[in-house]
């Protein structure tokens, strides 16, 4: 961001460092240069004339830059060491064009820049960023009154001022130029009419400007919204309004947008909040972009009215561009509309007061592309919502009360129906005459039945989801023990509904789609033909009943299986072998699934409170079954080539992971994460020695709930080691065994343990330990050495 002080900051080191060597000969730096770097498309003539300058070289104006860069070059090597400041840098530059030796060529010399964007400090390779941060309000209010004088304390004046300093939101350059402009103002009036942010946007519209247009339309589109959105809601409101450019699929569009965020969460004009998943605008950035916005015109012009407690509403002009009432209280809408023809954003999501949509609102709105009506509480939708003819998105989340929609057979433009989280008990009649409908977000949860032949006439579906992702919930057996098998709930919620083998077969008709979100009935896979799944690139199918406990994560392509019984003829194998991510719950036949298949690109594995028996059972019993991968002559086979994490829950009858690679005849050749829970047979993690014994890249362990006795210590790079509630753990291993890639240790209520296996020798890469401050004033060490080398690292719980 502008405006906060780095260009103040190394002037201030730039002088300090020419006054030390106008008085000393001391400075660490032959020869400091300073250099103002010009505004994209960047002119490395102009660049080289600063730095010539400050060198004496004497520069002809037809010499070429390549001569110019040689010179230069030759110069700086002469001067042993070189401190170049390039102040205000907006796009990389490469220093060899100029003439600058590299670091390597030229240790003792440094180059500091200064940038609105981190992206630039990284394609320079930056070895070090130090982010410089805005002024606290006592701060912002100091430096206020240093530049204003003494007029701001005036009694009469002094709220207006403070005010104005608060306007600033810590930004010293704003701070200083428009307190400065105030100094010697008497008149109250003044003050009041100078609470705005003038400066501020001026400066933030010259920075959208150089970034592009579409990423300016994108930045001004923030400030619709007073609180954080979503980064998938935001993106799909650029998509569809047309501000992300043209492309071929919902895939592409969907990057840019988030290139564009990236970008502009690098410039400081977007925050991330709350995780990845959503962002926010600073409240000053916010006023700066709705400022901005309604200086350019109509064609940008916004009413933008959210966030602010409104109870009824009225719309003053229809010029406007688009028009935002987010998160408000409104109870009702005008019976009557002014009309608005140049309207293409219409924002009211989050009013729950809201309950009726009066029939004459759409009829206002002829040119309306993108509708939100999420959050309200609206029971159906007027007919007349088919008059929005170029309608491209209609969002209506978290619409509890809604459970039919009117017939929408007339969007023929419409590219996006969101009805995540409603109760609708039918499909919208028509909807198979949407045929640009990219993507459909559609609960199956209250659906009364999905008719055939409807799903295969979306010709142009990209993503479909048929799931209601408000039960996806973390996975409760890994936090919580269970006393006895089958207390992980997994029964059908009433009302579920679930994918039948016609209609799963038909989505195999669906050319362009690539993400896929549906649950299916057990029947749905049997005895059918997948191969069509090989064009998705990613997917939740669950199959089964009971909500599907796992983490719902849009990248992968996971499937997960709940209560059925998983191989009797091969039905399933055929289906995961297009799964990177595999839940199995409740399930029967776990063995034979894998053992009778290879699963080449399956990376994550999850079984919880399946039901095996894990003992070996011996030739000549009747229930004797050699597994194909164990055979003789095949020693060598892994039905999971390429697991890197595995999570085992609720597996009562295990006693160690060694025991479960036999079970399956696998040998977890890449495996990286383990996680285990309530595994009450447990006793250590590996059986040394066998075909199944550590495996050799496994870095992160974490368990809990279990009543395991002994962690082996010969796992040779492990980094991360999380224990939880195991109360007969005794011991983690001797200190000469290998430890040595440890760097964070976490015990919790593993109160038995009295000695880490932890030496000056085998801990030198120790960063963290956890664990209560009573067990570690308890713990016993060899020696006092160990324990004052490692007393740094501990942080309570």
């Amino acid at each position: 961001m502008g405006g906060v002080g780095k260009t103040t900051l190394v002037k201030n080191l730039n002088n300090e460092l020419l006054k030390i060597a106008a008085s000393s000969s001391k400075l660490s730096f032959g020869v400091v240069i300073w250099v103002t770097v010009p505004k994209p498309p960047t002119d490395i003539r102009k660049v080289q004339a600063q730095i010539a300058n400050r060198l004496s070289l004497k520069v002809d104006s037809e010499e070429s830059v390549e001569t110019i860069a040689s010179r230069i070059h030759q110069r700086l090597k002469e001067v042993m060491s070189f401190l170049l400041i390039l102040d205000d840098v907006w796009e990389a530059i490469n220093l060899d064009h100029i003439g600058v030796p590299q670091p390597e060529d030229s240790p003792r010399s440094k180059v500091i820049i200064t940038s609105r964007f981190l992206n630039v400090c990284r394609q320079m390779r930056t070895d070090a960023e130090i982010k410089v941060y805005t002024f606290d309000e006592d701060e912002s209010w100091q430096l206020f009154v240093k530049n204003a004088r003494d007029n701001a304390n005036l009694e009469h004046i002094q709220p207006f001022a403070k005010k104005i300093a608060k306007q600033c939101d810590g930004l010293p350059l704003a701070i200083t130029v428009i307190a400065a402009s105030m100094r010697g103002q008497e008149r109250v009036e003044l003050w009041k009419e100078s609470q705005g942010i003038e400066l501020s946007s001026e400066q933030t519209s010259k920075h959208v400007n150089k970034r592009g247009g579409d990423i300016q339309n994108c930045f001004l589109y923030c400030s619709l919204y007073p609180v954080a959105v979503s980064t998938d809601d935001l993106i799909h409101c650029w998509w569809t309004e047309g501000l992300l450019g043209e492309h071929d699929t919902y895939e592409e569009a969907y990057n840019r947008g988030i290139t564009v965020i990236e970008s502009l969460k690098d410039a400081c004009l977007l925050e991330t909040h709350g995780g990845l998943d959503s962002v926010k605008m600073h409240a000053m950035v916010r006023n700066v972009a709705i400022w901005i916005a309604n200086s350019l015109g109509d064609e940008h012009n916004s009413l933008i009215q959210a966030g602010i407690g409104l109870t009824h509403i009225k719309i003053m002009s229809v010029s406007v561009k688009r028009i935002s009432f987010v998160s408000n209280k409104i109870e009702r809408l005008p019976d009557s509309f002014k009309k608005c023809p140049k309207t293409t954003t219409l924002l009211l999501q989050d009013n729950s007061p809201l309950q009726i949509i009066p029939h004459e609102l759409f009829q206002a709105f002829p040119a309306l592309r993108v509708l939100n009506l999420s959050g309200t509480g609206i029971r159906a939708l007027p007919s007349s919502i088919n008059s929005l003819s170029q309608l491209n998105a209609l969002i209506l989340q978290n619409c509890g009360w809604l459970t039919e929609l009117p017939p929408i057979g007339d969007l023929c433009n419409l590219q996006l129906l969101d009805c995540d989280n409603t109760k609708l008990n039918c499909l919208p009649q028509g909807l198979d005459k949407l045929t640009n409908l990219r993507l459909l977000n559609m609960p199956a949860t209250y659906l009364k039945s999905i008719g055939q032949g409807i799903l295969p006439k979306l010709s142009s579906i990209e993503m479909l989801n048929m799931l209601d992702t408000t039960y996806f919930q973390p996975p409760r057996w890994y936090l919580t023990p269970h006393p006895y098998p089958g207390t992980l709930s997994n029964v059908r919620k009433e009302g579920d509904t679930l994918l039948g083998s016609s209609t799963f077969d038909e989505l195999s008709y669906l050319p362009n789609l690539t993400s896929l979100f549906v649950k299916l009935d057990s029947s749905s896979i049997l005895n059918r033909d997948h191969t069509w799944m090989s064009r998705l690139e990613r997917f939740r199918i669950e199959v089964g009943v009971g909500p599907m406990e796992a983490k719902f994560n849009k990248s992968t392509r996971m499937i997960g299986v709940s209560q059925c019984q998983i191989f009797s003829k091969g039905e399933l194998s055929g289906m995961l072998q297009f799964a990177s991510d595999l839940y199995l719950i409740k399930c029967m036949g776990l063995r034979k699934l894998i053992a009778y298949n290879s699963f080449d690109g399956l990376k994550s594995l999850h079984i919880v409170n399946c039901s095996c028996d894990f003992k070996p059972v011996e030739e000549g019993n009747e229930h004797f079954d050699p597994l194909p991968n164990l055979k003789e002559g095949n020693e060598h086979f892994d039905p999971l080539p390429n697991l890197e994490y595995l999570r085992l829950g609720s597996l009562f009858n295990l006693k160690s992971v060694s025991e479960f690679g036999h079970f399956l005849g696998t040998r977890f050749s890449k495996l990286r994460q383990l996680e285990m829970a309530v595994c009450q047979s447990l006793t250590c993690l590996f059986n040394v020695g066998g075909a199944f014994s550590v495996p050799k890249h496994l870095e992160d362990i974490g368990i809990s709930n279990c009543r395991m006795t002994l962690v082996n210590s010969e796992v040779p790079r492990v980094r991360e080691l999380l224990l939880e509630n195991c109360p007969s753990l005794g011991t983690l291993g001797e200190p000469e065994n290998t430890w040595e890639h440890l760097e964070e240790l976490s015990l919790t209520n593993c109160n038995q343990i009295r000695k880490l296996p932890l030496s000056i020798q085998t801990s030198k890469n120790i960063k963290v330990i956890r664990g209560a401050s009573d067990w570690w004033s308890q713990l016993e060490w060899d020696d006092d050495s160990s324990k004052s080398k490692l007393e740094h690292c501990f942080l309570p719980l």
